[in-house]
């Protein structure tokens, strides 16, 4: 267990985040952490299974006293987003996550940390695990691949779960129950580009955008921070109207539902504009350090130069076409919730793009609190694709979660939060995809609540944690479970 963590209270929540971060677990490689819990599960009596979509569900029978009562679900998901610093050498599939403790925080400095729903699933498992809780019969869900596509939830079959309430333990600011999410869609867009050789003449270069803050595609997208997928087709498109840049390969962002932090491409330009691009380029990074001073000062921009002689470039019109649809294609918040003042309601982020041998290859996050909407500004997207030449298609595709204020179980987490902390919790809705909308359409009777800790900085590298408000979610949680072993709610 690491020595920063295993004096942190509650101690048996954080010495299963502590194991969790020993354990690889990026998405679509989650089997050694199952194994892991199946073998936990065992020495503590806890009956484990794995399902057909490859869900791990733990089940524990009921209290002393307390059989009779309904039972009730516990979800989270395993995976975590993989994103590391640049020179930070972290094999995501082997090394462990270093987790520090730092003014009332836990932090991955350089990493992501998995809090994002690691912790979620460690306060489930010390559920299990705690020896007096007062509890009806628990079944903990913990989905596989839910950063990726939420596999997980779209293979759970109808009638797994026996339980008619459940607590999603996903979201990411304490004092609040969320009560609905957004769905998404994924937009993939495609080209095969024409190529030529370069000319003699030509430089090999390399632009880098770099020190983004990046962040939650859903969450941080209404924050105004810079993409650097946007910001290097922005400065590819200005510089080819000046010059003729050869435009080789594009490598940026690392997953759709990230805000990409760094980008680069390779290129060629004429010797004589190559030797100085330097003033361009310091030109072109005061502007965005100046656009970005409030949420981005960070941003820097660079270029290298190379010896080798450069090859092949896509065609100047095809150069044109990529850098153009980049540069204009929608990406942040499209429009603004009216039932919750200050949410997102629909967005798209521009989270990836290939460009490598001529091939072409960009990923898009949609979300929206309303699935028409979501589809609405995908076909947008794929139009526009389409507008400039480029093939484009809509997949992954998830439902929202529906707010319901009339749900039985919010009333019953009011009367405890209120119990607890002396006030009610605010109610809210979250721009970001959490499996209740598949929970619920597998499983339609389910009365669904979800809650969190403080969670900063999800999907990137310094993701962390605030400690007390882990205990908080540990405090709520046990009073919740004690209170429908008691009562009929």
């Amino acid at each position: 267990m690491s020595v920063n963590l295993k004096n942190l209270h509650p101690y048996k929540v954080w010495e299963h985040f502590a194991t969790l971060c020993e354990i690889p677990r990026a998405s679509l490689n989650e089997t050694a952490l199952i194994e892991y819990l199946i073998e936990w599960a065992k020495k503590h009596g806890i009956k484990a299974a794995v399902d057909s979509g490859g869900n791990l569900i733990l089940r524990k029978a009921a209290s002393e006293g307390h059989e009779g009562r309904a039972p009730v679900a516990i979800q989270g998901h395993l995976d975590m987003v993989c994103q590391a610093n640049s020179g930070c050498q972290h094999d995501f599939m082997r090394d462990p996550i270093n987790a520090i403790v730092k003014d009332g925080w836990v932090v991955a400095e350089n990493t992501t940390l998995g809090a994002d729903n690691g912790i979620g699933v460690a306060l489930a498992l010390a559920a299990l695990e705690e020896a007096n809780l007062i509890h009806p019969a628990i079944e903990v869900l913990l989905t596989v691949n839910e950063e990726c596509g939420m596999d997980g939830a779209h293979n759970l079959v109808p009638g797994t779960l026996q339980s008619k309430k459940l607590i999603n333990l996903d979201s990411e600011e304490w004092g609040h129950f969320y009560l609905g999410c957004a769905g998404g869609i994924d937009v993939e867009v495609y080209h095969d580009c024409q190529q030529k050789q370069v000319p003699q003449g030509y430089t090999l270069v390399r632009f880098d955008v770099f020190g983004l803050r990046g962040g939650h595609s859903g969450i941080d997208i209404h924050l105004g921070r810079g993409n650097s997928i946007k910001l290097l087709a922005e400065a590819l498109r200005d510089l080819s109207l000046h010059s003729d840049l050869c435009l080789i390969e594009i490598k940026a962002g690392t997953a759709r539902n990230a805000i990409p932090r760094e980008s680069y491409a390779l290129c060629a330009l004429p010797d004589d504009i190559a030797s100085n691009i330097d003033t361009w380029i310091r030109h072109r990074c005061a502007a965005w350090q100046q656009r970005f001073a409030q949420t981005d000062s960070g941003v820097r921009f660079s270029c290298s130069h190379y010896d080798e002689i450069p090859n092949a470039a896509v065609k100047s019109e095809e150069r044109d076409r990529l850098l153009a649809f980049l540069d204009t294609a929608a990406n942040g918040v499209s429009d603004t919730s009216v039932d919750f003042p200050g949410v997102t309601d629909t967005s798209s982020n521009l989270g990836v793009v290939l460009l490598e041998k001529g091939v072409f290859k960009a990923t898009f996050k949609v979300r929206s609190q309303s699935d028409g909407r979501a589809a609405a500004l995908a076909d947008k997207l794929v139009s526009h694709a389409a507008s400039y030449g480029l093939q484009a298609g809509k997949n992954g595709q998830y439902p929202g979660w529906t707010p319901d204020l009339a749900s039985p179980m919010l009333a019953l987490c009011q009367r405890v939060y209120t119990r607890k902390f002396g006030r009610p919790a605010g109610l809210q809705v979250i721009h970001a995809g959490l499996e209740c909308g598949l929970l619920v359409a597998s499983h339609p009777h389910l009365d669904i609540i979800s809650f969190g800790p403080n969670i900063r900085g999800a999907h990137a590298p310094g993701e962390s944690v605030e400690i007390e408000s882990v205990d908080r979610c540990w405090i709520l949680l046990k009073a919740l479970l004690q209170e429908l072993a008691e009562t009929d709610s």
